[in-house]
């Protein structure tokens, strides 16, 4: 995987773009990585990889079974209800 430089990324952007098309290029930024170009095909194969992997978890959850909607109720409370007890303990 190449790393370049954020300038270098704007200054040569043509050769970035070709450089993605044959591997993954990170860009930094002030000696820290902030993005990755990738090629169109690889970002595909990663968005397909990504559905993949939401269908399998789907399929999971319904084979194991829904939660009722009192059930949901409870789950999506909780916590609320747990965020307002500790604002009144702090009054």
């Amino acid at each position: 995987m190449t790393t370049i430089t954020s300038k270098d990324a704007q200054n040569h952007f043509g050769q970035l773009i070709d450089s993605a098309q044959r591997e993954p290029v990170v860009i930094e930024r002030r000696g820290r990585p902030i993005a990755v170009v990738i090629s169109r095909s690889r970002y595909e194969a990663l968005e397909a990889l990504e559905d993949q992997m939401w269908r399998a978890r789907a399929k999971k959850a319904a084979e194991g079974g829904f939660l009722s909607t009192e059930e949901t109720m409870s789950v999506i409370k909780e916590p609320l209800d747990a965020g307002t007890e500790t604002e009144q303990e702090g009054s």
